[in-house]
């Protein structure tokens, strides 16, 4: 009973409980929650096996969100959170990297045998709290170890590799060496490239919302080469310490392990964003280098200003952590956020002609307002735009 104590207070759990015990089919908690509790950690969701219809449970338990009748699996709403409920089945693999063949109506242990590592193939019955587990896994729970459960495991799903990282790394598990082994051949023998590239950047994207998403990437990166982007770990964690939760995560990743290389940063994004504006402020993060060589000179706020002028903030963040912090602190937390109380209207109804000149005008206004040359207020700043 100590899995389902420990889960007692997350959102569904009670509302599983009940029907667990009014329905005729087993019910099991699996997966993360179930290895979180016997690590130590705290759950993070609910996924339920069925041994029978998954689907009319659901609509039982609570409001179904999403449902996919062919692979017996739903989300449900309960108490205002997620649970995960699939029917019990099993799973072949037509060819290395394909998409899995299911068929429904399998024993919890059939499902069990199914599973990308022993950790997460441990089962709890929400009916009375017993146990099932696939054949050694306690005692990897026990030893902190992360082990597939057979040798064909990487060769089936290569994006197995990419799970074996983050598990590794967030749940600070020991990779067990006959799993590395295999990990290692697999990558040798190619596996990743029976992937598609949506399902290797779709494990990908899962790695920015750990803790350490520049060391987590980095260490798959080291694993699969370039079955994942460059990244330059200790450059990627000074930037996002500077944006503090600003910025994309992804841009700054890329960034840090293209300095200098526009073109690898536009190809490298894909992975995470395909989209023209992710590229091109890819490209921008990649010249961080320039960024940081002509902040070295700026010593006024307006040269800090005009030395980062119209480029993101990733690009901003990455050039302060190859140097020059505190100027791109400063303009960070403060420099960035002065605004001119005029604007390209004052300017020309002062009589300066449309163009370029209107431009100039408004930045000699803002530099002067930087600099502290002169005081806030639309009388001073037209002066200062006028030159007078």
């Amino acid at each position: 009973m100590r899995v389902l104590e420990r889960v007692a207070d997350v959102p569904g759990l009670r509302a599983l409980r009940e029907l667990a015990e009014r329905r005729p089919e087993p019910m099991w908690l699996v997966g993360g929650a179930v290895r979180d509790v016997l690590l130590g950690r705290e759950p993070r969701d609910l996924d339920v096996v069925v041994e029978g219809d998954a689907l009319a449970v659901a609509h039982e338990l609570g409001e179904v969100v999403a449902e996919h009748e062919r692979f017996g699996t739903a989300e449900v709403l309960v108490d205002g959170a997620g649970i995960n409920l699939a029917s019990a089945r099993t799973e072949t693999y037509p060819r290395p990297g394909a998409l899995p063949e299911v068929r429904l109506g399998a024993t919890i242990e059939e499902d069990l045998r199914r599973r990308d590592f022993t950790v997460n193939a441990i089962a709890v019955s929400l009916a009375d709290g017993r146990e099932v587990a696939f054949p050694g896994a306690l005692e990897d729970v026990e030893r902190r170890w992360l082990r597939v459960l057979h040798d064909a495991s990487f060769i089936d799903d290569p994006t197995r590799i990419y799970r074996m990282v983050r598990y590794a790394r967030r749940l600070d598990l020991a990779i067990e060496p006959g799993t590395a082994r295999l990990a290692r051949a697999a990558v040798e023998g190619g596996a990743v490239y029976t992937l598609t590239r949506d399902r290797i950047a779709a494990e990908l994207r899962l790695m920015l919302a750990e803790p350490d998403p520049a060391g987590m990437i980095a260490a798959v990166r080291e694993w699969v080469g370039s079955g994942a982007p460059a990244v330059d770990p200790e450059v990627a964690r000074a930037a996002l310490a500077l944006l503090d939760g600003e910025g994309r995560v992804d841009i700054v990743l890329v960034g840090s392990g293209c300095l200098g290389d526009e073109r690898a940063a536009a190809r490298d994004i894909q992975w995470f964003d395909d989209s023209r504006p992710a590229r091109r402020r890819a490209r921008e993060a990649a010249r961080a280098p320039e960024i940081a060589e002509a902040l070295k000179t700026a010593e006024r706020p307006s040269q800090i200003a005009a030395a980062v002028a119209r480029r993101p903030v990733e690009a901003v963040a990455l050039a302060g952590a190859l140097g020059p912090r505190e100027p791109v602190e400063r303009w960070l937390r403060e420099l960035r956020h002065v605004r001119l109380e005029i604007d390209g209207r004052d300017v020309m109804a002062a009589g300066v002609p449309q163009g370029p000149e209107v431009r100039a005008a408004l930045e000699r206004a803002l530099a002067a307002r930087l600099d502290g040359t002169i005081p806030p207020g639309r009388e001073a700043e037209l002066a200062a735009a006028l030159g007078r």
